[in-house]
């Protein structure tokens, strides 16, 4: 069985993007599993940084290419260069971030190679899959597990004939855990004469970017609202618990899409995925959709006046009640009694 690859995204900072670390992360235990190697590819120009990251995630080898062409991220040498690697080393599987990045890469290179590949997973295992009809049994598979049908169902999608097994996983479904102590992987420079005048035919002429306004990932506390709070001025209640907590507000779809605040703050299958310390539900349902971008919180507290909600299946805590009744008593008690 040969190795385990992992596409590794450069950020505008020039370190690696934490998709990306927490795929190395997920992907080691993996090789761990298959017995196998955990290898990555990182593509990018002034990768010393980059490469002194990857050093802490038990990473065999680097396929490593540094060169003004390939950063800002352009789709074609980027292919071009990711499908070489796949070509000569034969991955048994290989992961890429579900970043507008790997959305745009990781299809290109699975149709180049003619296998298949599974989006937006939440779940990466290993396992064995049995075919009675063709009476064959297929050995350490990698189970592509994701939200189908609008999230009412849960996934399980495997590649039994093709190599590389492939996927892409959202920011934040696996946790990051870098290893104590750091190796030194070795080093493999891809032969970067294959870029021909085709790769080069798109240019970037111009680039504006916006920092994000919202981290919603580093925050340790969220206050989120659903289409239960009633409207946006009532959202306003949230941003002043919030303020008080020292957290960040988030948003299910149904309160994004009805204007109680930005697509930035949506959090759930459509949104990010967060895991903080503490997360107040406010007045959210609890679609599965929902759930499946916050419901590895370390501490979840469900304000609803529907005791049969869904969300609280999976709350710590429970207060059934009106939130705009809850939610000024809670902010005038903490402000009270805090110091």
């Amino acid at each position: 069985m040969n190795n385990l690859f992992v596409y590794c995204e450069q950020t505008e900072e020039g370190k690696v993007a934490d998709v990306s670390l927490e795929l190395l992360s997920k992907g080691r235990k993996l090789a761990q599993q298959l017995n196998v190697k955990l290898e990555a590819v990182l593509l990018g120009v002034n990768l010393d940084a980059a490469k002194e990251q990857l050093a802490q995630f038990g990473i065999y080898k680097i396929h490593c290419a540094d060169d003004s062409r390939l950063f800002p991220y352009r789709t074609l040498p980027h292919a071009k260069l990711v499908q070489s690697v796949f070509e000569k080393e034969k991955p048994e599987i290989a992961l890429f971030g579900a970043s507008s990045v790997g959305r745009d890469l990781a299809p290109r290179v699975a149709s180049a190679l003619k296998c298949g590949l599974t989006a937006d997973c939440t779940s990466l295992e290993i396992g064995d899959h049995e075919d009675k009809k063709a009476g064959m049994t297929y050995k350490n598979l990698l189970y592509q597990i994701r939200p189908a049908f609008g999230g009412n169902i849960i996934a399980t999608i495997i590649n039994p004939e093709t190599r590389p097994q492939m996927a892409t996983v959202r920011e934040g479904v696996m946790k990051l855990e870098p290893l104590a102590e750091k190796n030194t992987p070795e080093i493999q420079n891809i032969d970067l004469s294959i870029l021909t005048p085709i790769e080069e035919l798109i240019q970037i002429i111009d680039r504006h970017i916006e920092p994000p306004k919202v981290n919603l990932k580093g925050s340790q506390i969220i206050v989120a609202g659903g289409y239960g709070m009633g409207s946006k001025e009532n959202f306003e209640m949230l941003y002043q618990l919030a303020e008080v907590l020292g957290g960040e507000v988030g948003a299910t779809r149904a309160a994004v899409d009805a204007n109680f605040c930005g697509h930035e703050r949506q959090i759930g299958q459509t949104g990010i995925t967060v895991r903080p310390k503490l997360y107040i539900a406010c007045g959210i349902s609890g679609s599965v959709q929902h759930r499946a971008g916050m419901d590895q919180s370390a501490k979840i507290i469900s304000i609803n006046s529907d005791e049969n909600a869904p969300m609280n299946t999976i709350a710590d805590y429970t207060v059934i009640g009106d939130v705009m009744q809850v939610l000024p008593k809670i902010v005038q008690y903490y402000k009270k009694h805090s110091k």
